[in-house]
């Protein structure tokens, strides 16, 4: 790979027009179209981890993605400087780094469906164990890919959702830069060479990632391609944002004592830096202000750790040859003080209470909606059927032609569902729920 082929600014579906002069960059212009979004708007209504805030405000994907392209605009930033300094002579557009990854950010959790991670994993459960089971020959049968729901990947449908075109929509979906979209494609194989559940594109798309791949010169080996460089920055700005939010939020929920807190988040300093931030500290006595304070200042370690990271890892990167994620290549104590952090998540967050009751929800309340659903789009004649698809919207292809396309047409609509119309759509479905008389 190439700077100068990676930094391409053709915009998907657009390939033939002559673009007019604007005051934005193309990148800019990516992150502008984003915000103004629909799809992003309604991830304020989308859980994060814990359930959407009563009394105390806690990350919602709407936040979560804010706070992530913040912290990726930082880290291609500093990659950006790096680059410029270590390649003087080429006349490449470095600094457009920064603008690419804060775009890539702020669309990466666009593909989630409701209720956090579990919603993912409800999709898949109702395939592999549920109804859907009962699909799996027709699928195969019309050489639809099984895989793809076998384990439903939101960051596929986050591919899918951005260039798909639906139906009254323009070619190239949100018509964004080749540039953007790689960087949001963490996993860039189809499903049926994942290993771990995790894949970048389903069957539909596979031909728009090579032609993206083909663009940006991202080599392709047995079917897996190269990771888009930059891709590496908008992982480890995640990495960043949930793993510290997530330890803050637990603080606010009180799932976390602020002893507790307080203790594992200065775990990532020692020495004078340690004293440092202690010191800091003891100006303020609200303890949500002293977490504050650490969380900013952990936030800008590991920025700095990161872009360093990519940095010494350059030239693998660009060969395709690096295989971990910046995160993990971070130097002690600051590695030693993140992995602390993701063992007291998975401890005492992700099995925090509130947490399990959304997921078990979540199960419950996808399952019947996609069996209502699906048992609709298959049987349109029916009475029943014909009233529930009236519900759906006219982009989703209610009448494609394949079992994969209708399955797939319902996953559109459920996925791009918030927590609380998935829930009243539920209710409404199952009688639970009337129109107020």
């Amino acid at each position: 790979m190439n700077w100068t082929q990676l930094l391409s600014g053709k915009r998907l579906g657009m390939e033939e027009y002559a673009e007019r002069k604007h005051e934005r960059t193309d990148f800019q212009r990516d992150y502008d179209r984003l915000i103004f979004s629909s799809p992003f708007r309604r991830l304020q209504n989308k859980t994060q981890v814990f359930p959407l805030p009563g009394s105390v405000f806690v990350h919602n994907r709407l936040t979560h993605s804010l706070e992530v392209s913040c912290v990726g605009r930082s880290l291609g930033d500093s990659v950006a400087k790096g680059l410029m300094l270590k390649y003087p002579s080429e006349s490449i557009n470095f600094l457009e780094i920064g603008s690419i990854v804060s775009a890539a950010c702020l669309a990466h959790d666009m593909g989630n469906p409701p209720f956090g991670h579990s919603g993912e994993r409800a999709i898949s459960a109702y395939f592999m164990e549920g109804n859907g089971k009962a699909l799996e020959g027709r699928v195969i049968e019309e050489g639809g890919r099984w895989e793809d729901f076998l384990h439903f990947e939101g960051n596929a449908n986050t591919m899918r959702l951005l260039t798909h075109r639906f139906i009254g929509r323009r070619k190239g979906g949100f018509a964004l830069t080749y540039c953007t979209l790689a960087s949001i494609i963490k996993y860039p194989y189809p499903s049926t060479l994942s290993t771990n559940g995790k894949f970048g594109f389903f069957q539909t798309e596979e031909s728009t990632y090579r032609q993206i791949a083909s663009e940006l010169g991202l080599e392709e080996r047995q079917g897996r391609y190269s990771r888009y460089p930059l891709v590496y920055l908008v992982e480890a700005a995640d990495d960043i944002c949930y793993q510290v939010m997530d330890i803050e939020d637990a603080h606010k929920l009180r799932i976390l004592t602020g002893e507790e807190t307080r203790e594992l988040l200065l775990g990532f300093f020692e020495g004078e830096r340690r004293a440092h931030v202690l010191d800091v500290m003891r100006l303020v006595d609200d303890t949500n202000e002293q977490i504050a304070y650490l969380r900013s200042s952990i936030v800008g370690s590991l920025v700095d750790e990161c872009a360093r990271v990519f940095l010494d890892h350059e030239e693998e990167i660009i060969e395709g040859g690096f295989n971990s994620s910046l995160i993990k290549e971070i130097r002690e104590p600051v590695r030693n003080a993140y992995e602390a952090c993701s063992v007291v998540a998975y401890r005492k967050i992700y099995c925090d209470r509130e947490v399990l009751d959304i997921e078990l929800a979540g199960y419950h309340i996808f399952s019947r909606l996609i069996d209502a659903l699906i048992e609709a789009v298959m049987n349109p004649a029916h009475s029943y059927s014909r009233l529930l698809l009236q519900r759906i919207p006219e982009q989703y292809d209610t009448q494609a032609p394949s079992v994969y396309g209708k399955i797939q047409c319902i996953l559109d609509y459920i996925s791009g569902m918030t927590d609380v119309y998935a829930l009243d759509l539920y209710r409404k479905v199952t009688g639970m729920s009337l129109p107020a008389i």
